[in-house]
């Protein structure tokens, strides 16, 4: 064999390497799109259920948490005075008292973003089985984190103010005036 032929190989192989490295894979594209082909809320929970306990360190809890759709007003009033600011934004909630996810109509399942709040407010469920938070707040930037990681999967960003979410995870006391 020549040493044009020798050549040749070696490029040929070394490109079909990076090619193989460089395009994911048909299995891999499925996997990351199965939350779609759920045909019920319990097989979508399931689902992102097995992609925190891939992704996450966070436990998964035994008991399953409710889920509710909720009108936007029905949201503003579960969140409180305090969060009045945030209500227009608020895409879902959870109640740590009675293990309830609160998501806000319109949802779809279809819907990458949508599903991303379910997301969010199950990593809220699984950090109120376990750990010490200073506050509600602190445990925001791990689940917008985590819900910003999913997104990425699918080559989405989260529409976050990560400025916002900072400041409130240092659960820092606000609006404060001198006497």
């Amino acid at each position: 064999m020549t040493l044009f032929h020798r050549l040749g190989a070696l490029v040929t192989c070394a490109l079909t390497t990076l090619m193989s490295i460089a395009q994911p894979t048909a299995a891999a594209e499925d996997d990351l799109l199965a939350w779609r082909n759920a045909n019920s809320l319990p097989q979508l929970v399931a689902h992102l259920e097995t992609w925190l306990d891939a992704n996450t360190d966070l436990q998964r809890r035994a008991l399953a948490p409710t889920i509710q759709w909720v009108s936007p007003a029905k949201a503003a009033y579960l969140q409180g005075s305090a969060q009045a600011a945030k209500v227009e934004t608020t895409r879902g909630l959870y109640d740590p008292d009675t293990r309830a996810i609160y998501l806000v109509k319109p949802w779809s399942a279809r819907d990458p973003f949508d599903v991303s709040v379910l997301l969010h407010e199950l990593v809220h469920h699984r950090q109120n089985g376990g750990g010490h938070w200073y506050c509600p707040g602190a445990q925001k930037l791990d689940a917008y984190r985590t819900q910003d990681a999913w997104l990425a999967e699918l080559g989405l960003e989260a529409n976050v103010n990560w400025i916002a979410v900072i400041l409130e995870a240092g659960c820092t006391p606000r609006d404060i005036h001198p006497d």
